[in-house]
């Protein structure tokens, strides 16, 4: 699948005297290229140690997980807990990066959902090795999976499908994922011929799942708890796999601490 080419800017966009928007944007934001004044953080968790993982790589994954949606829902700002940075990579192995939403999360691994005509779908269909990562910044904590991506069972891509609200059903049959539109007004138009053929009747059926909608479980061989720590003396706690059980299977599972 080839992508859009991407204009490129000229260097006479840029020089000095342009009195373009684009210019006076760039003379403001100039100064981010000089991080060192940027506001600093002493980070704060409470730390992690292979001596108190609770029981299993599942046990404290879910731990972790549940804390941040429930401090999510009390915290303004603290928006989608459940969102990922999903990594593949091309097929010069040059890595592409993008964040969803984990969909689906229990003692196999993290999975989400997207189009078989999408970039990661052919990226996956070519190199099932991925990587995963959460991250919560306002408690100082991420979680990293390494590992092999599977393939969502249809029934259980169907149970997910019927949760979704109407619009996001519709939104996902009318859009071909990854691929060149000329206009938003395209895309909506898109939608609405969707909704037209599909009427919302209140029902979870109303919109039939699109036989290109597709689901990946990452089934990890490493998992990474990361904590932060005051002095940047973080904690690395790190889960590689030894067997073939699933991340509640503790033998599994060899534990070791590395360097921040």
């Amino acid at each position: 699948m080839t992508r859009p080419a991407r204009g490129r800017a000229r260097g006479s966009r840029f020089r000095t005297g342009d009195r373009s928007p684009r210019h006076r944007w760039r003379a403001y934001a100039g100064t981010v290229s000089d991080l060192s004044n940027a506001r600093r953080t002493d980070y704060t968790s409470d730390g992690i140690d292979a001596a108190t993982l609770i029981g299993t790589p599942w046990a404290q994954i879910s731990h972790w997980v549940s804390e941040a949606i429930a401090v999510a829902e009390t915290t303004p700002g603290m928006a989608e807990p459940t969102a990922v940075s999903v990594a593949t990579v091309d097929a010069d192995g040059a890595p592409n990066v993008r964040v969803v939403l984990a969909r689906f999360l229990d003692d196999r691994g993290p999975g989400f959902v997207s189009s078989l005509h999408s970039i990661k779908a052919a990226e996956i269909a070519a190199n099932a090795r991925i990587a995963m990562g959460y991250a919560w910044p306002g408690l100082f904590r991420a979680i990293r999976f390494r590992g092999q991506a599977e393939r969502i069972g249809a029934d259980e891509l169907e149970t997910y499908w019927r949760t979704r609200p109407y619009g996001s059903q519709i939104a996902a049959s009318a859009s071909l994922q990854s691929h060149p539109i000329s206009s938003r007004a395209e895309l909506e138009e898109q939608f609405a011929s969707w909704a037209a053929r599909y009427p919302d009747d209140g029902t979870e059926t109303a919109v039939p799942m699109p036989e290109d909608f597709c689901g990946w479980r990452l089934v990890p061989d490493e998992v990474e708890f990361w904590a932060g720590r005051p002095s940047r003396l973080h904690d690395r706690i790190v889960c590689t796999r030894v067997g073939s059980g699933t991340l509640d299977d503790a033998a599994s599972w060899a534990i070791t601490r590395r360097q921040p």
